[in-house]
């Protein structure tokens, strides 16, 4: 028998949880509602899988963390959606997504019919072993982006007592997981081929801050080479990285954070792609009537640039699943809702550190404040400065206020005149705006 429903979100991560109490928000009648999930859980704040979840102390565990308590809203257990009518198909792998006969099938074959589809399905994680790397399918290789694979290497992080590990690569994952290691007292080493970590959004300067400082907390950094391949011991236990450049680290655990791939495989060729993702308006919609794509898998008109743009990110996440339903629900009363306006925004924390970025990374840097190493309490941000204008602006250690300020920044784009003035005024300049 096949399962029908007005409305069904694909996909179970963040942005299915936020479109979901926008549903409810907007008005929805029981039975109107389906989110089709291949986790077995209802869905939660990703974030806290490579933070909370595996500190030594007190650890985060569901129910703790579903959505929406990451933007401050209420926790959306499991009862929340029965409440509301909304059918949770969990633990259920879609292999194959029929637009035209607007249609679900599932792994078991069961099928669901859905008059719009939310298409919410986020990214997968890239792994050595799509790049052939030898012994890469050892045991103790660890991913992260599920809670099942949360569990797994909390696990090993308990059972490895004095345990030494290595985090291949050195963009968000690969720093907050570093650092939740050190916390539970790992011996970690950190191996990434850019010359410095988070080189997507960090300058040379911002970085060597947080190199400089995760060496104080105990992280050997390894820059400017590659892991090509790994041996295990008689229980098929990885026992050693070996690195492009000839050496060789001892490792009992290996977590690996190269990126990920927005999963759009289910919908290829039945729409437009663009820029490695799905295609949409401003409204989320994609080039098939009645099918809208959110977070990871659009690429949307960002208005602030005009320009086309795919954006990872848990903020993203939740900001268009929201739009994309206003939309829906807009559309079915005749009615228009506001083109999606969105300022990009990325932050992380991790040891005693946290900071919060704004706008676009591009054109000269202005790096301002106290990043000494030395001094107890570092605050220090950059703005990046293009056709005379401040586009974005990074701050560590900020303030609520602060944070605030240094948003607005990036959403007025104020003019500079001189880049040495703006290095001095530094954070006050953007309090001024």
């Amino acid at each position: 028998m096949a399962k029908s429903f007005k409305y069904v979100i694909l996909g179970g991560g963040v942005a299915a949880g936020y479109a979901a109490r926008e549903f409810a928000k907007q008005g929805l009648k029981p039975g109107e509602l389906a989110i089709v999930s291949k986790e077995a859980v209802a869905p939660y704040e990703r974030p806290a899988l490579s933070k909370a979840y595996l500190f030594p102390e007190s650890p985060a565990r569901l129910p703790g963390f579903h959505v929406c308590v990451g933007s401050g809203g209420e926790r959306l257990l499991p009862e929340w959606y029965t409440e509301k009518g909304i059918e949770l198909i969990l633990s259920t792998e879609v292999v194959k997504v029929d637009l035209a006969a607007k249609s679900l099938i599932s792994a078991t074959g069961e099928t669901i019919t859905y008059q719009i589809l939310v298409v919410a399905t986020g990214s997968t994680v890239i792994r050595l072993t799509d790049f052939g790397t030898q012994g890469a399918d050892a045991k103790n290789i660890f991913y992260l982006r599920e809670i099942e694979d949360a569990d797994v290497l909390y696990a090993a992080i308990k059972e490895k007592k004095n345990a030494k590990a290595v985090v291949v690569g050195g963009g968000y994952i690969g720093l907050e997981l570093s650092a939740v290691l050190r916390l539970n007292n790992i011996d970690v080493t950190m191996v990434y081929p850019e010359p410095w970590c988070m080189p997507r959004l960090f300058t040379s300067g911002l970085a060597a801050f947080y190199e400089g400082y995760y060496k104080k907390k105990g992280v050997n950094i390894i820059k400017g080479t590659v892991v090509v391949g790994f041996t295990s011991n008689s229980n098929g236990e990885v026992k050693e990285v070996k690195l492009k450049d000839g050496r060789v680290l001892e490792a009992d655990i290996v977590v690996v954070g190269v990126g990920g791939r927005p999963q759009t495989a289910l919908v290829k060729g039945q729409v437009e792609e663009e820029k490695g993702g799905i295609k949409t308006n401003a409204f989320f919609e994609t080039s098939v009537p009645g099918v809208y794509a959110v977070g990871d898998v659009a690429t949307f008109p960002l208005k602030l640039y005009g320009e086309m743009r795919r954006v990872e990110h848990v903020d993203h996440a939740r900001k268009s699943a929201e739009q994309a339903v206003k939309a829906i629900k807009a559309a079915e009363e005749g009615k228009t809702t506001e083109e999606y306006d969105y300022l990009p925004y990325f932050y992380s924390r991790s040891f005693e550190l946290s900071w919060q970025f704004y706008g676009d990374n591009v054109g000269d840097t202005v790096l301002f404040g106290d990043n000494n190493l030395e001094s107890p309490k570092p605050k220090f941000g950059t703005y990046w400065v293009k056709d005379g204008k401040v586009v974005g602006a990074f701050l560590e250690s900020g303030t609520p206020e602060e944070n605030k300020a240094i948003a607005k920044v990036a959403r007025v784009q104020p003019p500079v005149q001189d880049i040495d003035v703006l290095a001095k005024e530094g954070l006050s300049f953007a309090s001024k705006i």
